[in-house]
């Protein structure tokens, strides 16, 4: 596998960045302590501007290349790494586990900012590149919408970026591999709750009340048949209720009860459908039953699509790193979300998986990023940057 020969060298110094970033986990936009370490070693590797505060605490780097841009994809490229942690509790016992209590990376954030790091030292140091290349360090991927934030506060156009990547981890697929698509590649995200106001009774008197509890089950029920009967067969669709809350004691029927659920969809269509459909079952099955329901529904991160002529590119670039035979270039969409959506929505580009071999899953509390991927993360980013912006 051609790894770069310098970015091997750093490698002992590129997992301990990663290291005291996984021991110093944050969440959400609170990641102050890594992006101060971010913004610090970037000025230290000499990237030519070094930007804290974009999306309120992301910090971007510009590294300038030594000819002017010339023939190559674009004249300035962006590459993403996204720095926040999860409110879980560790249970790996690395010596190197979180010190927080109840925050961990137990999605490879860590693992994902200390690979573009290294990059972002070769390229600083080397620069044997025509163009720009501005690397993108973004907290609040976990729910937050860190990645709209920073294309809200202008960060595109500010920097001039024409073209954009990023890349995570992916446990299960081996180390050494790569797995991409064109088009839909994960999820949009939204998010439903529903409250539903029936009429308490006496348990022994169920005729003199409207039960919420058997209100909700039946809004449950038929919500699973949206998919199976409303979508596409040869579409995707996900609509889970993971929250049913209602009652306190074992001989009253409760006055209300909550529904909270994720709805998950590939295209734009699907994702109209099923909202229009969930509103409808939940206001119809209250209306049976005599009850209301008020529903509140949130859009979260949209789809997370690849763009045709960025991914084959990226395959390519994934391919002289790994070996042909270990990229995947129609990888199987996924009903996972990524906040990169929005990046993808304001300039081309394309989102790539590295495998993180036989580890726990994303958000397990056993996970933990496997630290042989950074030769091979970092050696794509390089590669990358040096085949879009040739000198």
């Amino acid at each position: 596998m051609p790894i770069v020969n310098r970015i091997a060298e750093f490698h002992p110094e590129i997992t301990a960045w990663r290291r005291d970033i996984h021991a110093n986990p944050e969440l959400l936009f609170d990641v102050h302590r890594t992006a101060a370490s971010v913004a610090e070693k970037l000025k230290a590797f000499g990237c030519d501007e070094v930007v804290p505060g974009i999306g309120r605490t992301g910090v971007v780097g510009v590294i300038k290349g030594n000819k002017p841009a010339s023939g190559g994809r674009a004249s300035v490229i962006g590459l993403r790494a996204d720095m926040d942690a999860l409110p879980i509790e560790e249970a790996t016992g690395l010596a190197y586990k979180s010190t927080i209590k109840g925050k961990m990376h137990a999605c490879g954030h860590d693992g994902h900012t200390a690979m573009l790091l290294g990059a972002a030292k070769y390229l600083a140091e080397t620069r044997n590149f025509g163009g720009t290349a501005v690397v993108i360090f973004q907290p609040a991927e976990e729910g937050g919408g860190g990645g709209k934030e920073m294309v809200a506060d202008g960060m595109m156009d500010r920097f001039g970026i024409e073209e954009v990547y990023g890349m995570h981890n992916y446990p299960g697929m081996p180390v050494g591999q790569f797995g991409m698509r064109a088009g839909p590649m994960m999820a949009a995200a939204d998010y439903v709750s529903i409250e539903i106001e029936g009429k308490g009774a006496h348990a022994a008197r169920p005729h003199l009340g409207i039960d919420p509890i058997l209100v909700g089950a039946q809004m449950v029920n038929q919500l699973q048949s949206i998919v199976s009967r409303n979508v596409d067969p040869l579409e995707s669709g996900v609509v889970s209720i993971c929250v049913f809350q209602a009652g306190t004691t074992n001989n009253v029927i409760p006055q209300t009860a909550k529904l909270a659920g994720t709805i998950r969809s590939l295209t734009d269509e699907v994702r109209d459908l099923l909202e229009k459909r969930v509103r409808e079952v939940v206001e119809g099955v209250a209306r049976l039953h005599g009850a209301t329901a008020r529903v509140s529904y949130h859009r979260g991160y949209p789809v997370t699509r690849n763009h045709a002529d960025q991914t084959a590119f990226a395959a390519s670039v994934a391919s002289e790193v790994a070996g042909k035979d270990r990229v995947n270039d129609e990888l199987p969409p996924m009903m996972g979300a990524e906040d990169f959506s929005y990046m993808l929505n304001a300039r081309p580009g394309a989102f790539i998986f590295v495998g993180n071999g036989d580890s726990a899953g994303l958000h397990h509390p056993a996970y933990d990023f496997n630290d042989d991927v950074i030769p091979i993360g970092s050696s794509y980013w390089v590669k990358l940057v040096e085949k879009a912006l040739p000198a």
